[in-house]
């Protein structure tokens, strides 16, 4: 089973675009709320700073998970191990919990990357390794490529996109999924169909859509800087979504509404 999917773990705090003061309060927010799966990248720019507020957020770092990722450019033999060290020194911590490879290579050569990231976790820089925005072509190479349990995928996933390919594939691979843009940066807000569903659960449309992709097995990070909403985003464990009402909100994925589409990341590669 995927580290996270351990009790608690499955609800992740993402920390983009945050930094400095808000981000502190934000993960303190979070904390308080009861997270304790953090996720941050290198290329967020916020590792210290994510650093400096889990080192006084009050819990023991052992009852946390921290996920970074490793960016593109830090992809070569002689930038990724020292990439990771600087990241774990902003971080403040001995090893991550999890560590990803942030992209594939524009060149779609997966192979050198996945072996440097096996170095990281061989040489106890990570305790579990993962990719992040894999197709459903790479998810499968991948598992043929690592000996070590990949522990996720980390993906855009929402009810306004289409992923059962890529749902698919990590059935097939054991490489399960974990979600970003997990409300679609608000897009979800414009149906009203959440809101409709939630109301019949005592429960808000952000915590309807939550809910849902956790039920369709992914597990979540979401970000937010209102401490009433980190809380609400975390409080998606005391009911389930009925079949009917499942079945409902997946019809949305004809939508197929993507945050992250080439236009705005020109390196992402052809989506399933």
């Amino acid at each position: 089973m995927s580290m996270y999917f351990e009790p608690g773990m499955e609800r992740g705090f993402g920390t983009f675009p945050l930094k400095g003061r808000e981000l502190e309060l934000a993960v303190h927010a979070a904390v308080a709320a009861g997270y304790r799966a953090f996720d941050t990248a290198q290329g967020y720019g916020n590792e210290a700073d994510v650093g400096l507020a889990l080192r006084g957020c009050g819990v023991p770092r052992e009852r946390l998970c921290i996920t970074s990722k490793v960016a593109l450019e830090n992809f070569s033999a002689a930038r990724f191990l020292p990439s990771v060290e600087d990241s774990l020194k902003k971080l403040q911590v001995e090893r991550l919990d999890v560590l990803l490879l942030h992209w594939a290579p524009a060149d779609g050569d997966i192979a050198p990357s996945l072996a440097l990231l096996e170095q990281a976790a061989q040489a106890g820089l990570a305790e579990h390794i993962g990719v992040s925005n894999y197709t459903a072509a790479m998810l499968r190479r991948a598992r043929q490529l690592v000996a070590r349990p990949l522990v996720t995928n980390q993906v855009e996933f929402h009810p306004l996109l289409d992923q059962r390919v890529l749902l698919a594939a990590a059935a097939e691979t054991g490489i399960p999924l974990s979600s970003y843009c997990s409300v679609a940066r608000g897009e979800v807000f414009k149906y009203p169909l959440f809101g409709q569903i939630g109301a019949a659960y005592g429960k808000s449309a952000a915590q309807v859509v939550l809910r849902w992709i956790l039920q369709k097995g992914v597990a979540f990070n979401t970000m937010s800087t209102k401490p009433a909403n980190i809380a609400a985003n975390f409080d998606v464990m005391d009911y389930t979504l009925s079949s009917v009402d499942m079945a409902r909100i997946d019809a949305l994925a004809g939508t197929n509404f993507r945050v992250v589409n080439r236009e705005k990341i020109s390196w992402a590669p052809e989506w399933d």
